[in-house]
């Protein structure tokens, strides 16, 4: 168990917490000494000042979706609770928000903010009961008020199908995330744009953005994975779902076979 999920059990042992989704994290961060305020940032999406008796947290009010700001906050709690002593103030960009590696600190936070905001068994029971696809994650990230990203990254680790992710920036594939023993194995992209038949390239060639109701666009297996010399494309059933941010180029690609 990594140490962002173990403080955040412990922190919701110590106070009889079970399920936030209800729950204004606000009240979390002004039992632990934080005050949260919401104003216009220009350069991070939230922010921890220490003080000797007060700790300030700063959200950008300039971000478009609740849970976005939901787990912002989480990742800044995870800060109050376990990065005190290693900094005086510190922002928290995009990036960092996104699981795109920047340290330990910054995986630790995403990890208590995930725990805390999606308990690990709460999410189970739930995402156990349906088929994966767009609409699972959407339920999921509506049901417990955090990012859609954020929930794919948990269905990731936690959902009882396969999943695989990809995160591209400015389009270049900056990483991946395989499941370990997956039958199929991603080509190394990093560095590269995106496949041009992948659903990431139609973004950031020509913006398209699929609606909900087509969001689950299917691929070809050699789009992504290593098609073996006996395999033909037509054998398999791929499906391709980008997450796009728009205000920040960058588009995780969640990728997996029926």
């Amino acid at each position: 168990m990594e140490l962002g999920q173990i403080a955040a059990r412990k922190l919701m042992n110590q106070h009889g917490l079970q399920d936030l989704s209800e729950t204004p994290l606000e009240l979390v961060a002004a039992g632990l000494g934080a005050t949260v305020v919401e104003k216009p940032m220009n350069s991070a999406d939230g922010r921890i000042v220490f003080g000797n008796r007060k700790t300030l947290i700063t959200i950008n009010s300039n971000i478009e979706f609740l849970g976005k700001k939901r787990f912002t906050l989480g990742h800044e709690i995870g800060h109050l609770c376990m990065h005190r002593d290693h900094f005086l103030m510190h922002n928290d960009t995009d990036a960092t928000l996104e699981y795109f590696k920047s340290g330990n600190q910054e995986t630790e936070a995403n990890e208590f903010a995930s725990e805390l905001i999606m308990p690990e068994a709460k999410f189970r029971e739930i995402s156990d009961q349906y088929e994966f696809g767009p609409d699972l994650l959407r339920f999921l990230a509506d049901y417990f008020k955090s990012s859609i990203t954020s929930v794919a990254y948990r269905y990731f680790k936690y959902g009882n199908h396969p999943i695989c992710l990809v995160y591209s920036f400015a389009n270049k594939v900056k990483y991946w995330m395989r499941p370990d023993n997956y039958d199929h194995f991603i080509k190394d992209c990093r560095n590269l744009t995106p496949p041009s038949d992948s659903v990431a390239a139609e973004y950031f060639n020509n913006g398209i953005i699929y609606s909900k109701n087509e969001s689950q666009q299917e691929v070809w297996k050699s789009t992504w994975f290593e098609l073996k010399n006996w395999e033909n494309d037509s054998d398999f059933s791929f499906y391709e779902y980008c997450i796009v941010t728009p205000k920040y180029n960058t588009v995780l690609s969640v990728i997996w076979e029926e």
